[in-house]
């Protein structure tokens, strides 16, 4: 036998020795379970767990084993006698399962899961009736149990970003849920028994499958935020019942008609990104408190009628339409403070007085209202042709502008009518143009703003010849490249290329140091080059909102020129959309924090 084995000798090394088996057992440190006996609340967030320890399940079934040794202690150091563990924080950590014995936390009032790998819940999960909070975002769950609603108190639920594909009718019986979140799933349909969650406040169902609301939605009458963004609704069902109702998410659906009856006491309305045009929002009109409101990127050919008639409104946005004109009545809206119109065809609006911002913009707005007579003719004076040829000399004249629309082709005649003239700006958009009119080049050394959008453009060579350009408007074309030679346009300051086909960011933009604003939304376009970014010195708008970016490169952080970064929509993971929701300058800041020490731009 071994000197160092002889019975009953200590082997002082034991502790030293790895455990078979131990590492298999997470553990919590004893100075936590201390903390969390005497507070009620223990925070295990981010700390690299599969299995929720054992010990965390018996926290309060089992006594410490301090009180197994013999030692006294007073009233003030019997520390495992004070309290139930009420809140439990698993967050940030890899678990996989949650163990039945969950149970043998019955007063629990908060438990966060979120950003784990749970496949599936326990039944046992509905025995814990003071729950009032549930964290389960960020999960591989495909399916919510009946169970959850055994959970009588809850008034949080949280299940963003799973893979539900549905949820149970029974989840109407949480008649004191107060705010429910399922965004970022693929939910088809909401349950029919929805309108039964009479406390709810808030309810966020956005970038889902949605293509109708259930019948019922008319119930929730306390209900003060609704976000059905990023669906595939085509229609509203009569929302007027929700009298409570102040914020309303309707952004990237097909909406193409407004329900004649709003809520009527909405203060935030965002619309954006649908296919409504100025006779779709007409019911817009009316609604005293409307404070926010967003029509960006969809069909407007006009500001809608009534705009001018909401006093209260202190945000429009207008972006990326298709507005020519803009009533001088905006000016008299009293408390607008922002006004954005970037990406319209405005004409008769210098764009020195749309760079210098929304107050001064308002102020010339009134000052056209003081100009103009009371018996003044709507339309201006001049002659007029036939309106199968919508074609209009006046401007040619006056605003050195051609414009022609409705058509597969562009005739002679059109750029007949403004040989000689130093035409700066050309508008054909809304026609089925399939390629760049050749007869534009009679212009290339004066046009500055060409505007083709809305046609089945699929080459765009013959813009290469323009070098006097500042403003481009191609989107809703069906563009998947650029030409090389675009990288001769050195004043183009503005691109609008949104709704066309383009997988990858086109090259040639980061040759072209002089643009300001360059809008990429709704393509496919997966991967960019921050090197190439961080040459386009007067970048100060980018919009990448709706592609397939599946990571975003930490080193376009350093792109600080960037006053607007947009880029919802997309599939990455980080940023998170806590983080994208702060603005430009948040996300920013989060992906200079993500670049490595050793590496740069």
């Amino acid at each position: 036998m071994n000197r160092g084995s002889r019975p009953g000798k200590v082997d002082s090394l034991a502790g030293f020795r790895p455990q078979r088996g131990r590492e298999e057992e997470p553990e919590v440190p004893a100075g936590l379970l201390r903390e969390a006996r005497r507070s009620g609340q223990l925070n295990l967030t981010g700390r690299g767990l599969k299995l929720v320890p054992p010990d965390v399940y018996r926290l309060d079934v089992d006594a410490p084993p301090e009180s197994r040794h013999d030692v006294s202690f007073g009233a003030s150091d019997r520390w495992w006698e004070r309290s139930e563990l009420t809140k439990l924080l698993l967050s940030s950590n890899q678990i996989t399962r949650l163990d039945d014995d969950i149970r043998l936390l019955p007063a629990l009032l908060t438990l966060d899961l979120h950003d784990n790998q749970l496949d599936s819940l326990p039944a046992a999960l509905g025995e814990l009736q003071q729950l009032r909070q549930l964290r389960l975002s960020q999960n591989h769950l495909s399916l919510a149990p009946v169970q959850l609603s055994s959970l009588v108190n809850l008034q949080t639920l949280t299940l963003q970003k799973n893979r539900l594909e549905s949820l149970p009718e029974e989840l109407a019986k949480l008649t004191r849920l107060t705010h429910l979140d399922v965004s970022y799933n693929l939910l088809g349909a909401l349950p029919s028994s929805l309108g039964g969650l009479e406390s709810l406040l808030d309810l966020n169902v956005s970038q889902n499958r949605l293509s109708r609301l259930p019948p019922g939605m008319d119930r929730l009458l306390l209900l003060r935020s609704l976000d059905i963004s990023e669906n595939l609704l085509e229609e509203l069902p009569d929302l007027s019942a929700l009298t409570q109702l102040e914020t309303l998410h309707l952004r990237r659906n097909k909406l193409r008609l407004l329900p004649r009856l709003l809520p009527p006491n909405l203060k935030e309305l965002y619309l954006g990104n649908n296919q409504l045009d100025s006779e779709g929002v007409e019911p817009l009109s009316g609604h005293a408190h409307l404070s926010v409101l967003e029509l960006r990127a969809n069909r407007l050919t006009s500001v809608p009628a009534g705009v001018s008639a909401l006093h209260t409104l202190t945000r429009l946005d207008l972006a990326n339409n298709d507005i020519s004109t803009l009533p001088p009545a905006i000016g008299l809206l009293p408390d607008l403070k922002v006004l954005l119109l970037e990406g319209n065809p405005l004409r008769r609006l210098r764009r020195d007085i749309l760079t210098k911002g929304t107050e001064e913009l308002l102020k010339y707005l009134r000052g056209r209202i003081e100009l103009d007579s009371p018996g003044e003719p709507a339309e201006p004076s001049g002659l007029r042709l036939p309106s199968d040829e919508p074609l209009n000399p006046e401007g040619i004249r006056t605003l050195k502008l051609l414009e022609f629309r409705k058509a597969s082709c562009v005739p002679e005649h059109v750029f007949t009518a403004a040989a000689g003239r130093n035409i700066t700006t050309v508008n054909f958009s809304k026609n089925q143009l399939t390629c760049v009119p050749e007869r534009l080049l009679e212009f290339s050394s004066s046009l500055i703003d060409i505007n083709l959008s809305f046609n089945r453009l699929t080459c765009s060579e013959v813009l290469c010849s323009f070098l006097q350009l500042t403003h481009l408007d191609l989107r809703s074309n069906q563009l998947s490249v650029l030409p090389p030679d675009m990288k001769n346009l050195n004043k183009l300051s503005c691109i609008n290329l949104q709704f066309n086909r383009f997988r990858t960011f086109p090259e040639v933009l980061y040759l072209l140091d002089s643009l300001e604003t360059v809008v990429l939304g709704n393509n496919q376009v997966q991967v960019l080059d921050p090197a190439g970014l961080l040459k386009l010195v007067k970048l100060n708008s980018l919009d990448l909102s709706n592609n397939d970016l599946d990571r975003v490169p930490p080193e376009l952080g350093l792109c600080t020129g960037l006053r607007s970064l947009v880029l919802d929509g997309n599939p990455f993971r980080t940023p998170r959309a806590a983080t994208l929701a702060k603005g430009t300058e948040s996300v920013l800041e989060f992906l200079r924090s993500r670049i490595p020490d050793n590496k740069t731009c």
